[in-house]
C-alpha cells in the first residue's frame, strides 16, 4: 500500500434536518483498499458516499483525493481522480449502450476532444467483464434494471479512476452477476485502486473486502479491517437481529437469525 491516503476525511458530520448520521467521521483510506459501507436503512450510507465524492457542498475543505483538497481541484481533476456509481441514475437522453459506456471517458478528454479507437476498444472490454457483450447497440432504456446497474460499472470501468465510489451496486443483479461484479472490483483494488462501496450482506464484505464502515446512523461510526470489526456481536448491534457464522470449511457466510417468530405466527415442524 502506499504511504499517502487516496481518500482521507477529517471531522465530516453528514446530518439531515433534525439529526447528525454520522459525526465527524476521519478516514484514511489507502491505494489498495476495498472497503464495504454497511448498516441498516437510513443511516446515511448514500449521504457519506456522496458527501466523499464532493457532491454535497460545505465539505470539500475536509476531505483530499489522492494527497489534495477537493476544494483546490477543478471538476475536471476530481473525475479523473474519483468516480461514483449512484443508486439511482437518470436517462438525461436517449444513448445507446456503447454510447452510454464511451461517457466514462470524457473525463480524460479535453474540450472539444472525440473518444478514438483506444476508448472504443475500453469500452468494449468494459461491456463484456459487465457480461454486456453484444448489447452495444441496443438503447440504454431497453434494459433490464440488473443490466443497468452493470453498464453503471462499465461506465465507471471506462473512466478508470483511481477512486471508485459506488453506491449499492449489488441493485437488481443476480447471483452471478453480484460475484462478476465484485470480482471486478476485488481485482482493481488488487491493483492498487481504491473501492469504497456500500453493501447490504455482510457476508460479502467478508468475502471481499479489506475495511468495513459501520454506521450506526446515531451519530456513531466504526471503521477497520474487515476482519477485526466483522463480528457476531457487532453486526447484532448494527443491525439490531443476532447474526450466525455458518462455515462448509472452505467458504463462511454472516446469516442473520431471527429467534422469535412474529406475533401470531406458530412455526410448524417440517413433515
Amino acid at each position: 500500500m502506499s504511504s499517502c491516503p487516496s481518500v482521507e476525511c477529517t471531522n465530516v458530520t453528514v446530518a439531515v434536518p433534525g439529526r447528525k448520521l454520522v459525526r465527524a467521521l476521519t478516514l484514511k483510506v489507502h491505494p489498495g483498499s476495498f472497503v464495504g459501507v454497511l448498516g441498516p436503512n437510513g443511516v446515511g450510507k448514500t449521504l457519506t458516499l456522496e458527501t466523499l465524492a464532493g457532491l454535497r457542498a460545505g465539505y470539500a475543505e475536509q476531505i483530499q483525493i489522492c494527497g489534495d483538497r477537493l476544494s483546490t481541484l477543478p471538476r475536471a481533476e476530481v473525475a479523473r481522480r474519483l468516480g461514483m456509481v449512484t443508486q439511482h441514475q437518470a436517462d438525461a437522453f436517449p444513448v445507446t449502450v456503447m454510447e452510454a459506456a464511451l461517457l466514462g471517458c470524457y473525463a480524460r478528454l479535453g474540450a472539444w476532444q472525440w473518444e478514438g479507437p483506444e476508448d472504443r476498444s475500453q469500452a468494449h472490454q468494459a461491456l463484456a467483464d459487465m457480461d454486456l457483450e453484444g448489447l452495444d447497440q441496443r438503447h440504454a432504456t431497453s434494459l433490464s434494471g440488473g443490466e443497468r446497474r452493470r453498464l453503471a460499472v462499465a461506465t465507471l470501468l471506462v473512466q478508470d479512476p483511481q477512486v471508485l465510489l459506488l453506491d449499492e451496486p449489488m441493485n437488481h443483479l443476480d447471483p452471478r452477476h453480484r460475484f462478476l461484479v465484485l470480482d471486478k472490483l476485488a481485482r482493481l483494488a488488487n491493483a492498487g485502486r481504491t473501492v469504497i462501496t456500500s453493501l447490504h450482506d455482510p457476508s460479502l464484505a467478508a468475502r471481499y473486502t479489506t475495511h468495513v464502515l459501520m454506521l450506526s446512523g446515531d451519530g456513531q461510526w466504526q471503521f477497520g479491517r474487515t476482519d477485526q470489526l466483522l463480528t457476531g456481536e457487532k453486526l447484532e448491534q448494527l443491525y439490531g437481529t443476532p447474526f450466525e457464522l455458518l462455515s462448509n470449511g472452505e467458504h463462511s457466510a454472516w446469516l442473520p437469525s431471527n429467534p422469535r417468530p412474529p406475533t401470531g405466527v406458530e412455526r410448524s415442524p417440517p413433515p
